[in-house]
């Protein structure tokens, strides 16, 4: 039995071989035979790190469309707004009525014993310290969120980002449409269109986009902590502002009703797109149905 299994083997190798001695090698200047499909090895996988390269790339790819998308819907939502939403508007601006109210005597409150005739003008690195509150909330989210790899914290640095960049953009253009003049420029607090760029304050208005989406998100078990500390820094931050005579306390109630807003719209946009990639049917089963859901997380 053995004798027969080597000879068949030594018949099926002197076949192959002349098999190979048969076929016409390729002439000079000409194209080698082509190989078959079905005979084609298959194209080599890319390396991993080219694999994570392009998921980085086309992540930040979507990303980039979205937050455009985001800012387009941002800058349009009025042209939409319900009664709701109108009423919103309307509470803010008689907040903003009642704090103007008191402008005057908020500001006598902080310059008192100031040598100055409109009280002491803010340094520099003031308009840096007092940035650092919100920025380090968001710094602190993002950092502990990549440090443990949490998707969600992800999302809600980004969202802290992109509501601070976009309130801020929008606080900027208006404080130039008004032209308020601050309190270190003039003891009138009605001295608008005049030059000035104090209404609203772009500090808080950042402070209370970053620190409401910090506010408003996360487990709902530590809601109350993460109110604390969101609005907490939020309004730490207003109270520099207007403690250094660098802006006027309605200034920093406009700057926290944009802020809060622009918070509210970036969260209520990422519910929004969590719910298109969501799905419920009902599915039959033996003895009755079954409820099946699906969510496709971004």
């Amino acid at each position: 039995m053995q004798t027969k299994t080597r000879l068949g083997l030594a018949w099926l190798l002197c076949a192959a071989c002349c098999a190979a001695r048969t076929l016409p090698p390729a002439q000079a200047g000409q194209p080698a035979a082509k190989i078959p499909p079905h005979m084609a090895l298959p194209a080599p996988l890319p390396a991993p790190s080219a694999i994570r390269y392009h998921t980085k790339r086309s992540k930040l790819k979507a990303l980039f469309y979205r937050t455009l998308g985001d800012a387009k819907a941002y800058y349009t939502a009025p042209l939409h707004w319900n009664k709701r939403d109108w009423e919103y508007f309307g509470g803010a601006v008689a907040a903003i009525a009642v704090a103007h109210h008191y402008d005057t005597q908020v500001r006598n409150h902080f310059d008192q014993g100031s040598p100055l005739p409109d009280g002491p003008r803010p340094s520099t690195s003031t308009d840096v310290t007092d940035a650092l509150p919100a920025f380090a909330l968001f710094l602190g989210t993002w950092s502990y969120a990549h440090l443990v790899g949490n998707r969600t914290g992800d999302n809600e640095a980004w969202n802290m980002l992109e509501a601070g960049g976009l309130s801020f953009i929008s606080a900027y253009a208006i404080k130039y449409t008004v032209g308020r003049q601050r309190p270190y420029q003039t003891r009138n607090p009605n001295a608008w269109f005049s030059g000035g760029d104090s209404f609203p304050s772009e500090h808080a208005t950042a402070a209370f986009a970053v620190g409401t989406v910090f506010a408003e998100s996360g487990n709902p078990r530590y809601l109350w902590l993460r109110r604390t500390i969101g609005y907490g820094i939020a309004a730490y931050t207003a109270y520099l502002r207007v403690k250094a005579n660098a802006h006027w306390l309605s200034d920093t109630v406009a700057g926290a009703a944009l802020g809060m807003a622009t918070a509210h719209f970036v969260m209520d946009r990422r519910a929004e797109g969590k719910m298109r990639h969501s799905m419920v049917s009902v599915v039959p089963v033996r003895g009755g149905i079954m409820l099946a859901a699906a969510v496709q997380f971004d």
